[in-house]
């Protein structure tokens, strides 16, 4: 049965209906935090709680089983003890449910029994074509459409605003964290999709639907392990022309692979093989959360360069020589401000000021000596990698100020 696609994950996060099997009457329980996300008005479906236990929840209708619900249901929201699970997808498959998140553990990540279960999944999947995220995961929060299957109640994991960064995670834990920090740092994302033990969906599935996604400019992975080596490479060697890859792997040390294999049951790989892997798919690689998101915020708010060749201007002189340092060992050149914009920039800086690249304004600089170098240095051609600007805020004269240009030497 074919399964693989775009298409096929369209209702994952732009569903007109969800059922949240599982869901509660109970304030704090995983199922009454997930439906109460569907009951928010940045979700624009209708959402249906299922629970044999109760008649309503939240005051609205609640059924017994998935098949009981007269309406249509693109996605099934799957939050109940695993060993219920597989009785549960089944019916979802016979109501003719497109997608289910399996938030519920107690899979591969556990041991022989749960591996059994886990490869159950994997079986009505393909006889079904039902599609799974999961199971042992977040879900999905998309804040285009609204939907928000993270049962972290957002008074305690605050939600990001809309944005164009995408984030893919196997970590559950680590995607609330990632959350919660965006929304802190005010920083914008599309989507975040934790995937968990990736029985069916996987970081490959979502790279494909990432690329095609309008909303997504930059897409960011925290990796545990790779299922299908070459599918991923061929993929996101793909998708990394039209949109940047920024990831992070852990499992990097011996005792980290250890953890990898316990926390998801996925096997990390080799650090010298993924790093190999990373370069041949033109991934970017991170070593922390910040730095993904620091290179992913500069990558969503800009386009690509056009070379490698960079302008730093600075008020610190170590800053420069740092800089420069760190441009020159990765590759990136740093050539010398033309003689004709040097002479311009003399008139009008102070004598003990560089015009050289870096442009070092020292410590006395205004906001004018920035808005002068930005001006006639920076819109040269040879700079066609882009600008470091370095400001260091505590110059006592560096505050906003209103000012008149004086004439470009191409002006005059």
């Amino acid at each position: 049965m074919l399964r693989h696609g775009v298409e096929t994950l369209k209702p994952f996060f732009n569903p007109n209906s969800v059922a949240v099997i599982g869901a509660s009457a109970k304030t704090g329980t995983i199922g009454n935090v997930i439906f109460r996300n569907f009951l928010k008005q940045s979700f624009k479906g209708k959402a249906y709680p299922v629970n044999p236990k109760y008649d309503y929840v939240q005051k609205v209708k609640c059924y017994p089983s998935v098949k009981d619900i007269p309406d249509r249901i693109d996605l099934a929201v799957v939050a109940i003890p695993a060993p219920a699970v597989l009785k549960v997808i089944r019916e979802c498959a016979e109501k003719g449910v497109k997608a289910a998140l399996i938030i519920s553990g107690g899979f591969s990540e556990t041991g022989s029994e749960g591996v059994e279960r886990e490869e159950e999944l994997k079986r009505i999947v393909e006889e079904t074509g039902i599609r799974i995220i999961g199971p042992n995961c977040l879900g999905i929060y998309d804040a285009v459409t609204g939907v928000d299957s993270v049962f972290l109640p957002d008074i305690k994991c605050s939600r990001p605003p809309k944005g164009k960064i995408a984030f893919i995670t196997q970590s559950g834990a680590f995607g609330g964290a990632v959350l919660d920090w965006l929304s802190i740092e005010n920083i914008g994302l599309s989507k975040c999709v934790s995937y968990g033990n990736a029985c069916d969906v996987n970081e490959v599935d979502l790279l494909e639907y990432l690329a095609e996604d309008e909303n997504t400019k930059v897409i960011t992975m925290y990796l545990e392990g790779i299922k299908n080596g070459r599918r991923f490479i061929e993929t996101a060697r793909k998708v990394a022309r039209s949109k940047p890859i920024v990831a992070i792997k852990a499992g990097r040390t011996e005792r980290g692979t250890a953890a990898v294999q316990s926390h998801t049951g996925s096997l990390a790989g080799s650090d010298q093989i993924i790093d190999a892997v990373f370069k041949q798919s033109g991934i970017i690689r991170a070593n922390d959360f910040q730095d993904m998101f620091d290179m992913a915020k500069a990558l969503a708010m800009q386009p690509p360069a056009k070379g490698n060749r960079i302008l730093i201007i600075t008020n610190g002189g170590g800053a420069g020589v740092m800089t420069t340092d760190a441009c020159e060992m990765n590759g990136i050149e740093v050539p010398e401000v033309p003689e004709e914009t040097q002479n311009f920039l003399k008139k009008h800086f102070p004598q003990h000021c560089s015009t050289h690249n870096p442009i070092d304004l020292t410590g006395d600089t205004d906001a004018e000596r920035y808005e002068l170098a930005l001006r006639h240095a920076a819109t040269l051609e040879i700079f066609n990698g882009g600008v470091i600007v370095i400001a260091l805020f505590q110059t006592p004269l560096l505050t906003p100020v209103s000012y008149t240009h004086p004439p470009s030497p191409r002006d005059s």
